[in-house]
């Protein structure tokens, strides 16, 4: 495996859950007849934002996890880091999709946890 396999992992897999996040939106307003804005409707509303989330959360985290790779960090690190990142966002989109405020709670929870931890690594990498 090359240095750069799990940020491949990681850009892959979560750029197909943007792509499917956006299909959502769009499903829903072919199906309630929205083109613009959420029209009150709940359910697009929740789909507007579970998919907003993620294109605030997933690029800088790519960039981070991109940033460690260059620097060669132990062997286990990134793929922890990247599937636990990976796992986050899935529960979160859960918890906002389907209305289960602790999976919400816990993939944001993780999501911001893992951002500190990846900030910290690199960071500490390049002071030590």
């Amino acid at each position: 495996m090359n240095d750069f396999y799990w940020f491949g992992v990681l850009v892959g897999v979560n750029a197909f859950i943007l792509f499917l996040l956006t299909a959502n939106v769009s499903r829903l307003r072919l199906k309630y007849n929205i083109s613009l804005g959420d029209g009150g409707n709940k359910p697009l509303m929740a789909a507007i934002r579970t998919h907003a989330n993620a294109v605030e959360q997933i690029p800088i985290y790519c960039l981070l996890i991109l940033a460690m790779t260059y620097q060669h960090p132990s062997s286990k690190i990134v793929p922890t880091f990247v599937i636990a990142f990976t796992v986050a966002r899935l529960c979160h989109a859960y918890g906002m999709l389907y209305q289960v405020f602790i999976m919400r709670r816990v993939g944001a929870a993780a999501t911001y946890l893992l951002q500190l931890m990846a900030i910290a690594a690199l960071l500490l990498h390049l002071i030590f």
